[in-house]
This record gives structure tokens, C-alpha cells and sequence, in this order.
């Protein structure tokens, strides 16, 4: 639908610290202006771009209350009511989708057209005897790359989800939105590697030093190469690529590389400080937002001021840690794992990714064994024995005498997940330890994740097929609770493998102090073929015929 000759420009910006000096997002709102008095003001232009950047997605929360995290082998969502319970229970369908972003990206598709057409050729000749005229166009003449970004980013998210997509890069009248057809997800692969290209030549490699005004968390080149790189991987899956085709993986090792190549990146030493720090030189592109405790209130453990469960890390996740002294899986009998002490000696991230039976937190231990302070039978207990910490703020206070907030930053882009998306890619094409004429080979690069976690390097010698095994499990580790999991289970077409879901039950001993494990399964969730694709919604196909629905639904 046209965005109107009228525009209320602030309702599009959402998010008050998408940039770190933010004071032009304030808005009043009962002012509306004219398209032409929106583009031909270099403040409201502006925050017209800034208000497109609101469109970014996060995994807060995401699907009411819960993580697209608990629709995957990674969590279990407490409520038994929340939306993400149809995709566990596989009740969803063209009538009642779920994690329905179809109308919100084509809104961000939308205005990123929108603002593309009305800037081109402005000038903002009415601010030319200013003392800093010359930075107001510096920074102008970055707004279409940013722009041009941004709907490159709304594209990826449409088409991973959906397959193909129409491909729209202009302004359509009603009628004309009615009449589109659906592009190929190669087709919308092709566009959004194009734009990357076209764009991060343009693009500034950081915004420190670009302007007087300190703005992070805006485009940059490593941005535009990071999401071609992340679209050619998925390009080059088995999902959209049953053959194999060892190009299409080429492909996607050297758009990594260029990430890497850039040296604009390093890896944070203390896996803690990379959720909520968007100062981070680890981070490429984040989402920010606004001082708030909502993600706490839902996830702080029962038992505690304020807490009220939220997503439970799996049994599932909890066994892909590995033995620290070794690297070794707990399923090996040579990895030293004691099931009845089943926390010791595992890959330092496991503390810093959940909250288990026995861990501190807010200065009290956690008790979630059965008739424990945080534990079954309380209503809303964690389900599978664990609680989440990654991303959750401990310093935030839900005292009724003293609640306070703090700001959140959602990771869209970082370095660990580059040099993972360059091992797996450089593994399909070349093995593990051949670097071709890239200069660093799959084993290198994981090893450099394995470094920075405290963990024993991959073992030289692996077959491709082991190290794709280490590898996928390197990533459900590394990447846990960033919203990756949900989707390489449906790049790599193992959703059937990925159903059982498991708990912890921890029970005090009969007899003397200590607590007996036992790994019991919790649900298993339906998943077939047609699940790898959203089915697109009936609403959208009902107000345009032409939409053709994906397989199976």
C-alpha cells in the first residue's frame, strides 16, 4: 500500500538507540508532513532512514515472549499457550502462520524505495551557508548505501523464509502491489549479492571519525559483505543446493574471506561481554534498543524477585558442550564425563550460555532440582532443569522498591560467526585442511573459535564428513540463543533429526549429600519436508492471486 502524500515520519522510528547520539530521533506526534516536506529537510530525511533501521529483527522475544530459539533443539519455551508452541506442535499453516514478518519487510522494502526515489538529486541548497554544510552532504550521500542495505537485509529475511519472494525496487500503487509475481530465491540471491557489492565500495569501514556526531550501529561495509556472505552460505546448502554444486560453496568461502580480509574485526576475548556490547570489536552490525527489563522479567529464574521463566535451555544443547581437557564429546567413554557430576570439567561457554542446577546467580546458588527454591513442582519452573543466561542482564533489579532497566543490543552480524560460515564453506569445497588460493583453511579458522572458548583445537586429520559433524555442533554451541539454529536446521535439511527434545530431571540423593541426573525426553515435535519453507500467508495470497504457496501447504 502507497505510504501516503501525508507521512507521520516519527511513527517510523521505533527504536530510540539504534544509534549512539540519538537525540534527532525525538519526534512529536502529532505532526505530519508531506513527503516533499520530509525529503526536502535534511533533519526529518534523516530520521526517515533512521525509522527504516526500526525494521531490523531481533530475537528478543520474538514470537510472543518466546526466542525462535524454543522452536528449535536449542530451548524449551515454559508457557504451553505462547505462539512458538505451533511450530512444536506443528500447528501452523497458511491460515495461521506464525513469526508472520511477510507485511512488516515489504513495510521496510517499502520505505527503503520510498526513501531512495525522493532523495535522489537533493541537495539541501537551503543549508549551504552553513558551517557544516559539507558534512551534512558527506553524510547524505552515505543515506542511499544505508538504504539500499537495508532492504538487501529485509530481502534475506523474506527469502529464508519464504524461498521466492516478489522482488520489488520501487513504489507501487495498490494495483500494481496487487499484480507482482514471485521471483526464485536465486533470483533474490543474485540481487542482494549485487547490492552488497555495489554498496561496500561506498560504504565507510567504521563511522568513528565520519562526522562531528558520534552515530554507531548504522551500515558499514563489513555490514554489506557480511550479509552477502551469509546469503551465499544458505545459497550454497543443501536446502537450495541438493547437488552439491562445489561453485556455489566457493562462492560463499571467498565472501567470507572478504569479511576477514577486511582486519576491521577481532574476536572479544571474554565470550561474556559479546551479548548487550555494542562496543564490541567483535560485532559487525546490531540491533539496539531502548533501556527496558522485559527480557529479564521473562527469563530470570522462578524463585527470584520479578522472575518468571521463559526460554530452558535443552538437555539437547547441554550435551553439545564438550570436555574441556579434551574436546572430546560427553557420548565418548574416553572424555572423562561423570554423569553424576555432569557440569564439571565442559567447555567454559556452558556457564556463560545457561544457568544450571548449582550455579550462582544474583549472589544465590540456583536450586532447580524437583522441590527446590527454583525448581518443579513451582508453576512456571524451568521444564528441562536449566535457565538462560546468555543475553539476559543479571544487574537489572525486579524489586517492586527498586526495578531498574538497562539497554539491549541484538547481534545481527558478528566475526565468530564469519570465521564459522568460512569453515563450513571452505570444508564443502576443499576438505578441511586445504586452504586452495584463499590462505586460511577450514580447520584455521574454527580453531581460532576453539582458541578464544578455552577449547583443544580440531584434531588434524578429520574427514570431511567428521569435521562437518564437529563443525555443525561447533556452531549450536558458538552461536547458541543468536538465531542461527532454527535456520541451519532447515539449510542442512536435519529438522527430522533435530525432534526429540530432552530434559534434566535432578532429583536430591536417597542417600548422603548430591543430586542423581537422569536425562529424560520432554517432547517430541512433528517435522517434515514442508517445514523447512514458512507457507506464505493466506492473506497475501488472497489479496494477490498471482502468489504462488510453497510445497506442501
Amino acid at each position: 500500500m502507497k505510504i501516503l502524500k501525508y507521512i507521520k515520519y516519527g511513527l517510523l522510528t521505533l527504536l530510540p538507540l539504534t544509534f549512539s547520539n540519538c537525540s534527532y530521533l525525538k519526534y512529536d506526534e502529532t505532526s505530519f508532513n508531506r513527503e516533499d516536506d520530509v525529503f526536502s529537510d535534511f533533519g526529518r530525511t534523516k530520521n526517515f532512514l533512521s525509522g527504516i533501521y526500526a525494521y531490523l529483527p531481533t530475537d528478543f522475544n520474538s514470537i510472543e515472549g518466546a526466542m525462535r530459539s524454543s522452536a528449535t533443539d536449542e530451548s524449551e519455551y515454559v508457557s504451553d499457550l505462547s505462539d512458538v508452541q505451533r511450530f512444536n506442535q506443528g500447528r501452523f499453516s497458511p491460515l495461521q502462520p506464525v513469526d508472520n514478518v511477510w507485511g512488516q519487510m515489504y513495510s521496510g522494502i517499502r520505505a527503503a524505495n520510498l526513501f531512495l526515489e525522493k532523495t535522489k538529486d537533493q541537495k539541501y541548497l537551503e543549508d549551504q551557508y552553513n558551517l557544516n554544510y559539507s558534512e551534512t552532504i558527506a553524510q547524505f550521500k552515505n543515506y542511499p548505501y544505508e538504504a539500499r542495505f537495508l532492504r538487501a537485509f529485509f530481502y534475506f529475511e523474506l527469502a529464508k523464509r519464504y524461498n521466492n519472494v516478489p522482488l520489488i525496487t520501487k513504489t507501487l500503487t495498490p494495483e500494481e502491489a496487487k499484480g507482482v509475481k514471485q521471483n526464485t530465491f536465486n533470483e533474490i540471491v543474485n540481487f542482494i549479492v549485487s547490492e552488497c557489492d555495489d554498496i561496500a565500495i561506498s560504504l565507510p569501514k567504521t563511522y568513528v571519525g565520519f562526522s562531528s556526531v558520534s552515530e554507531t550501529g548504522r551500515a558499514t561495509k563489513g555490514a554489506a559483505l557480511a550479509l552477502k556472505a551469509r546469503t551465499l552460505l544458505y545459497a550454497a546448502s543443501f536446502l537450495h543446493n541438493p547437488t552439491k554444486e562445489k561453485a556455489l560453496w566457493v562462492k560463499a568461502a571467498v565472501a567470507a574471506k572478504e569479511v576477514m580480509d577486511l582486519t576491521a574485526y577481532t574476536l572479544e576475548p571474554n565470550y561474556s561481554n559479546i551479548p548487550n556490547n555494542y562496543k564490541s570489536k567483535e560485532l559487525i552490525l546490531e540491533r539496539r534498543q531502548g533501556a527496558s527489563n522485559d527480557f529479564e522479567k521473562r527469563n530470570f529464574p522462578i524463585g527470584y524477585e520479578g522472575g518468571n521463566t521463559g526460554n530452558c535451555p535443552s538437555q539437547n544443547l547441554v550435551d553439545a558442550y564438550e570436555m574441556k581437557s579434551n574436546g572430546l564429546p560427553i557420548t565418548d567413554a574416553l572424555s572423562g564425563y561423570s554423569p553424576m557430576n555432569p557440569y564439571a570439567g565442559r567447555d567454559p561457554r556452558l556457564e556463560k550460555t545457561i544457568i544450571v542446577n548449582g550455579s550462582t546467580w544474583k549472589s544465590q546458588i540456583v536450586k532447580s532440582y524437583v522441590g527446590g527454591a527454583n525448581g518443579k513442582p513451582k508453576t512456571n519452573a524451568t521444564k528441562t532443569g536449566y535457565y538462560l543466561k546468555k543475553h539476559v542482564v543479571e544487574i537489572v533489579n525486579l524489586l517492586p522498591t527498586n526495578t531498574t532497566t538497562r539497554e539491549h543490543s541484538w547481534v545481527l552480524f558478528r566475526y565468530g560467526e564469519i570465521l564459522l560460515d568460512y569453515a563450513e564453506a571452505m570444508n564443502e569445497a576443499y576438505g578441511p585442511e586445504d586452504a586452495s588460493t584463499l590462505g586460511k583453511t577450514a580447520l584455521q579458522a574454527v580453531n581460532e573459535i576453539r582458541f578464544r572458548a578455552g577449547m583443544p583445537n580440531f584434531p588434524a586429520g578429520l574427514t570431511q564428513a567428521k569435521f562437518q559433524e564437529k563443525l555443525r555442533n561447533e556452531r549450536m554451541v558458538e552461536l547458541a540463543f543468536e538465531d542461527h539454529r532454527f535456520w541451519d536446521v532447515r539449510r542442512w535439511k536435519i529438522g527430522a533429526q533435530t525432534s526429540d527434545i530432552y530434559q534434566m530431571e535432578i532429583t536430591p540423593a536417597t542417600s548422603g549429600p548430591g543430586f542423581v541426573y537422569e536425562k529424560k525426553i520432554l517432547e517430541v515435535r512433528p517435522f517434515e519436508d514442508r517445514m523447512n519453507f514458512y507457507p506464505i500467508p493466506q492473506a497475501e495470497i488472497n489479496k494477490n492471486p498471482n502468489l504462488v504457496q510453497n510445497t506442501g501447504w
